[in-house]
């Protein structure tokens, strides 16, 4: 998962980049990147590997001098986490080229061939966004004369489409000429956009959540639609345009149960009223099928797990409590690169308030469990601060199938509940019972927000994908994201092999 940004302003947009990155970290903790364009054409990137506070020191963003420009914050889905990955990545032509990119495309093997029998084009990472930028760079070479039209562009985005399988939600700038913003036709990952008025004119802001305008005065306008492109002149002139042939908005619905920010509104659903509806209708499902249960007390793993938790607690007439406080300066464990990593850090993250334990039956309730390693160790903290009982909720069903569309739920072999009944996975994260959330009470949850959406991407739960995924594409994947492969070294260092000898 990652989080993307595009600016075209009135004055030096850097540091509306920056706050705009800090605003979006949740998505992603590994590499940061800006680049800028000035009025002489020039173009200025600062990117590395590390938090957004960590990559950007005063001098770079001294640098990233000019009126337009693009961020990007990533985590890796697969391959290596070297700093060559990190976004936006460039290409000179045609026009000159950055883009970042959020999501996964599932046929990327066949479109890297295809470009390089076409094109002769060489794709320097293990990254589905550099191929991604060079069928847009590809697409858009044919066009007539030096000055780029938005038609042109337009219909460079409906080439992408052809030939892009997968999710993408993208941002790009076109040195000299503007930004430029859309979303694959099933509108898997979310992109918004929005405006504000300065004394020098109007701005626009292209990015992942809408709480990354709302902290910089930018009034939200609306979400893309599946398909759709927007296009922003340097001049500040701003276009539209569906490019896809059949969009059905398919938004992923993990996206609300975990990786959106609550003061998000995505495809008009507020995050945060989601959650809880999701608190809600599990504790409506905990009343139903165990009706005579002993708990004493409701206690969230924070963050996430708070809104259900507290909605849960009122539906069930129980109290709430806060049982963990959490290390603000730990990253969030799902998107840690590595499986010891993650384990490592959540005795670092959280520590148990033994009072709100000692002695009592609790319940704890989280958004989902992936791996099962964050779990056992918050179930086991419970029990070594004194709870009788430790029972476990889930805001999300069973999650059995790897994400090909963005998000690190990686190999099947590597999620708790692959292949395991809910009672087996009880046992394995070592909860004396364990709940999960309904599908049909998940969808409905979200979709009461916005009842237009008629359909969501659930395969995570169902194993059922909503574009063509083959199964030699499941097994490729498995070998890519495995945590072995991940921490590989020597697979790091052949990639930074490759980009310092470029």
């Amino acid at each position: 998962m990652c989080g993307i940004v595009g600016i075209v302003g009135c004055t030096p947009v850097n540091q509306a980049l920056y706050d705009a990155l800090l605003m979006l970290q949740h998505r992603g903790q590994d590499a940061a990147g800006i680049v800028t364009c000035d009025m002489d054409g020039h173009l200025h990137l600062r990117k590395d590997n590390g938090l957004v506070r960590d990559v950007f020191h005063e001098q770079h963003m001294r640098n990233l001098t000019g009126h337009m420009g693009i961020g990007h914050v990533r985590y890796p889905t697969a391959g290596s986490s070297s700093s060559a990955e990190a976004q936006p990545f460039y290409v000179n032509s045609p026009y000159g080229i950055t883009l970042g990119h959020n999501g996964n495309l599932t046929n990327a093997t066949d479109l890297k061939r295809e470009l390089f029998l076409q094109d002769r084009r060489h794709i320097n990472t293990e990254s589905d966004s550099e191929i991604l930028l060079n069928i847009l760079a590809q697409e858009m070479s044919p066009q007539d004369g030096l000055y780029l039209t938005p038609e042109d562009v337009f219909n460079a985005v409906s080439g992408v489409h052809h030939r892009c399988q997968g999710a993408y939600a993208v941002v790009a700038m076109i040195t000299g000429h503007g930004v430029l913003g859309f979303r694959d036709p099933l509108g898997i990952r979310p992109v918004i956009f929005g405006q504000r008025e300065t004394p020098e004119g109007t701005e626009t802001m292209v990015a992942s959540e809408s709480v990354a305008l709302d902290t910089l005065g930018f009034e939200l306008v609306r979400d893309l639609a599946p398909g759709e492109a927007i296009y922003i002149e340097a001049s500040g002139r701003v276009h539209t345009r569906q490019c896809a042939e059949n969009p059905v908005l398919s938004p992923c619905i993990f996206e609300y149960v975990y990786f959106s920010r609550p003061d998000s509104v995505i495809d008009d659903v507020f995050v945060h009223r989601a959650r809880m509806r999701m608190g809600t209708r599990l504790g409506k499902k905990i009343l139903r099928e165990w009706p005579d249960h002993d708990i004493d007390v409701i206690i969230p793993i924070p963050d996430t797990g708070r809104t259900v938790a507290i909605e849960m607690a009122h539906e069930m007439n129980l109290k709430y409590r806060e049982g963990f406080i959490k290390n603000r300066y730990i990253g969030r464990t799902f998107i840690m690169p590595g499986q010891t990593q993650r384990r490592r850090s959540v005795r670092q993250k959280l520590n148990a308030i033994g009072l709100e334990f000692k002695g009592k039956n609790v319940m704890l309730v989280d958004d989902s469990i992936v791996r099962g390693t964050t779990s056992r160790e918050i179930v086991m903290m419970a029990r070594e601060s004194g709870a009788k009982k430790v029972y476990f909720a889930s805001a999300a069903p069973p999650v059995r199938y790897p994400n090909v569309y963005g998000i690190d739920m990686p190999a099947a072999s590597e999620l708790i509940a692959h292949g395991r009944s809910a009672e087996e996975v009880c046992q394995a994260i070592a909860a004396d019972r364990l709940i999960y959330q309904d599908l049909e009470d998940l969808v409905g949850a979200v979709r009461k927000g916005n009842p237009r959406l008629e359909q969501f991407d659930c395969s995570v739960f169902t194993g059922e994908y909503i574009s063509q995924v083959t199964p030699d594409y499941l097994s490729h994947l498995e070998q890519r994201r495995n945590d072995l492969a991940k921490n590989r070294p020597e697979r790091a260092y052949a990639n930074l092999d490759l980009f310092n000898n470029a």
